[in-house]
């Protein structure tokens, strides 16, 4: 592997050109402002699309046109017809980001046409907030750009054309977690707008907006109020390859007799009651000729989870209507579970000819559910598709071994990762798309363990780094959680704080832990309000989540004490580091005082800790989580790790708890509103059995098990994610037994596997020494490789040697414990 920008590139570098040529252009002129300029009466816009086009002439095409754009809210670039580029990353409004393309290769001799699509959202989704508008800028859609071409400037202007299309529509309401269903009615959108030979005379000259505030000066140019400077992109472009459906099923359906205009309810509308109807196994192209009073339903199968942009071509009279439901499991007539039948799809109107559809919207599905309705006579379906837009998975880690099953499970933990790696890490690629402050945890440690581009997992950090006015952070950024306020989920800031951690270890940049320890300081002061008399955390307000599993948080909670000390010692730690003693020593002194009263929560008996203590009384309760982190944090004393390990992974005691899953496959409402109220029916045997955790913590007892020396068990513990690799899903799913089948959470065996059973992981900051201590358990054979800042450590381990090739110094840590250094290189070591 070659060191380069995918590795230490800054996810924020300097600003190279803070001024801009470009003016900030949009489709409306700008509010008038009240008296005094502060745009108090700046109303935003609703929901549309604006198209713009530049025209413009070349006698040559250069070898190179640099070109840097963004928008409010999301823009595709085209250039004589071709896209180039779809942004901006998902940010903050006032930490706005930019691209840049070279558009050389798109260009012709003659004439050319800029053109861009730009969405404006107007009520926050699940990936963007709203700016607060000063009276002309971040109301409406609103374009910025410029090209140095054959040593001029092209920029924006009011030399460019507009035109606000009523084409695309969204409905009221959208998608249940604020994910935007597309509504696009083609006969309202020429197909060639984007080309240079399209005649835009009839479109409005752009209008070239000001900041319209005192002190704004009426600047027209970035940097403005509300972007700020704006920075360049940090992170790839997303890619991926068009996968074509080749599976489908079609059948006949009476038509409704009063269409919804909604396309999910449509569709719903259609096939409820309908399920059972005898369907065709077909291919494509589909012939659709329903008896009359009927439509046409289709149901496509990827046979996969699939994200990116719905594709589908059409030969049908104009007027047909096609509505779209996308599903992660096939949609069960009436189903109002969100998992299986969630709010998510799109609406199409047929133009009559040109019928070539393609989302604006990304989308994760696994089947999609087509009503086709057509205006007059039969319709032809050609191909559907989807151009899967995720993060770029570079070549060089891997992992292998001489058991299949764990080579799949490897697999599944990267593509779980990838299909939830955008322009953000998310929870899921389908009903929600949200960037959750502790979910991203994990996406961050598999990205770092298994992809050779570091910079979304870095992004991670800087995304998150958007704190409260009180110093916690939102439960997920950027998007209507965040932009609404209100309560939190304060563990999950801790999580974000062992993400820094895991910045310290892999990457030991200085300067980027400086810019983020200012915010995890203000993290754990957050909870000295809630620090009692022993030193542990009790009576914490707001939405304590922990796990999805069924432990306790209330009263005087070990585990929030737990993840709090850990979080403690990790700031502790890297203090130390960048040479910032006295905040160490302040959290040091925190941890000592932790550690004392942590002792309340013990059990002697059971050899672990008890999740809470209620009234001075400890409460019989007890989790893998609580154990788990009583080792991560070093609350729990080193000679009790192994016996604690011992009870929390006792299959005889195990038992699967949620307070919120239900036993459909779903969340359960009833349970959800005994939360609410404050009601936890315990309904195991809480003085002997031992609640599981989740797949989300279960990053964390790994740690614990791998941090006791126990790591070859995790041959075995892994396995339990084989249930989700059924009926043709290659991914892990939210919960055990429930929830969505892709959710990124989930994916911590791939980085155990190579990080614990392979035993690859950093031996000092930044990577400048690799540690490695396999623990191979029952495996013959294993080997795989991992990314540092320096090249790919590789090692491979059979049953009588280990070969290592390391372009670091390495500490092998040997089947007894025993260490020994080895220089950088090429080296073989008997077992």
């Amino acid at each position: 592997m070659q060191t380069g920008p995918a590795l230490v590139a800054s996810p924020t570098p300097a600003v190279a050109d803070r001024s801009w040529r470009g003016h900030w252009i949009g489709s409306r002129p700008a509010s008038a402002g009240d008296v005094l300029g502060l745009g108090r009466d700046a109303e935003p816009a609703p929901f549309h699309r604006v198209l713009f086009r530049r025209t413009f002439a070349v006698d040559a095409v250069p070898d190179t046109v640099p070109a840097r754009l963004t928008a409010d809210s999301r823009y595709v670039l085209y250039v004589n017809g071709v896209e180039v580029g779809r942004g901006p990353q998902r940010s903050q409004p006032r930490r706005l980001c930019y691209d840049s393309h070279d558009l050389a290769s798109c260009l012709r001799p003659g004439a050319n046409v800029v053109a861009v699509l730009v969405t404006y959202y107007g009520n926050a989704t699940a990936f963007w907030q709203p700016a607060v508008p000063n009276g002309s800028l971040g109301a409406d859609a609103t374009l910025v750009f410029e090209a140095r071409v054959n040593g001029s400037w092209l920029v924006s202007d009011d030399d460019w054309r507009v035109h606000s299309s009523t084409a695309w529509t969204m409905p009221e309401r959208a998608g249940v977690d604020g994910v935007p269903v597309e509504v696009r009615d083609a006969r309202r959108l020429p197909h060639d707008w984007a080309r240079a030979d399209f005649d835009d005379t009839g479109w409005e000259h752009a209008t070239v907006l000001g900041a319209a505030h005192i002190g704004g000066f009426g600047r027209t140019r970035p940097p403005t109020d509300p972007y700020g400077a704006l920075l360049p992109r940090s992170i790839g472009e997303l890619t991926g390859e068009t996968v074509e459906a080749d599976r489908v099923r079609r059948s006949y359906l009476p038509a409704a007799a009063e269409p919804v205009d909604h396309p999910i309810m449509a569709v719903r509308q259609v096939v409820d009651g309908h399920d059972r109807d005898p369907a065709e196994q077909t291919g494509f192209p589909v012939d659709l000729d329903p008896p009359q009073g009927q439509v046409s339903h289709l149901v496509v199968d990827f046979g996969r989870i699939v994200a990116g942009l719905v594709q589908f071509e059409l030969e049908a009279p104009a007027g047909t209507r096609v509505d779209l439901l996308y599903c992660e499991r096939p949609y069960v007539s009436g189903d109002d579970n969100p998992l299986s039948a969630p709010r998510i799809g799109a609406g199409y109107v047929a133009r009559g000819h040109h019928d070539v559809f393609e989302a604006l919207e990304t989308n994760g599905l696994r089947y999609a559910h087509l009503v086709v309705s057509a205006a007059d006579g039969a319709a032809r379906l050609l191909r559907f598709a989807v151009r899967e837009l995720l993060y770029p998975q570079i070549p060089g880690a891997y992992f292998r071994c001489d058991d299949a099953e764990l080579n799949a499970l490897y697999t599944a933990g990267v593509r779980t990762v990838q299909l939830n790696a955008h322009d953000a890490f998310t929870d899921c690629p389908t009903r929600e798309q949200r960037a959750w402050v502790g979910d991203g945890v994990v996406h961050q440690l598999v990205q770092l363990t298994t992809n050779n581009d570091w910079r979304l997992a870095r992004n991670y950090l800087w995304l998150g780094n958007s704190p409260r006015p009180d110093g916690i952070l939102p439960m997920t950024v950027v998007g209507d959680i965040e932009a609404g306020g209100g309560f939190t989920i304060p563990d999950w800031s801790l999580h974000w704080v062992h993400g820094v951690y895991n910045l310290y270890r892999y990457l030991g940049d200085r300067s980027e832990l400086l810019s983020l320890l200012p915010t995890v300081e203000r993290i754990l002061r957050w909870y000295l309000p809630y620090v009692d008399d022993r030193g542990t955390i009790a009576d914490v307000p707001e939405w304590n989540l922990v796990d999805w599993a069924s432990v306790f948080s209330t009263g005087r909670s070990a585990l929030l004490t737990a993840l709090w000390a850990r979080a403690l010692a990790e700031f502790a730690e890297i203090g130390d580091y960048v040479g910032n003693a006295g905040s160490a020593g302040w959290a040091r002194g925190l941890l000592a005082r932790a550690a004392e009263g942590f002792e309340d929560f013990w059990d002697e008996t059971r050899g672990t800790y008890v999740d809470h203590v209620v009234d001075g009384e400890p409460q019989p309760a007890a989790s893998q989580a609580a154990g788990a982190t009583a080792i991560v944090s070093g609350l729990a004393p080193q000679e009790r790790w192994s016996r604690i390990i011992d009870t929390i992974t006792d299959p005889d005691t195990l038992v699967v708890r949620s307070w919120i899953g239900g036993n459909d496959g779903g969340y359960d409402p009833q349970k959800i509103a005994d939360q609410i109220r404050g009601v936890q029916q315990v309904d195991w045997d809480a003085e002997r059995e031992v609640v599981i955790a989740q797949p989300f913590f279960s990053y964390l007892v790994h740690e614990a098990v791998a941090q006791a020396g126990r790591a070859a068990d995790l041959v075995t513990l892994v396995r339990r994610w084989s249930q989700f690799l059924v009926g043709g899903y290659d991914t892990f799913g939210e919960c055990w037994g429930w929830g969505t089948p892709v959710h990124g959470w989930s994916s911590a065996p791939a980085r155990d596997l190579v990080a614990y059973v392979l035993g690859i992981t950093p031996a000092e900051p930044g990577f400048a020494a690799a540690r490695v201590a396999p623990a191979p358990g029952s495996l013959r054979h294993l080997e795989g490789a991992v990314p540092t800042p320096h090249g790919l450590v590789t090692v491979q381990v059979d049953a009588d040697r280990v070969r290592i090739v390391s372009p670091v110094p390495v500490v092998f840590v040997g089947s007894d414990g025993a260490e020994v250094r080895l220089p950088a290189g090429t080296q073989e070591i008997a077992r």
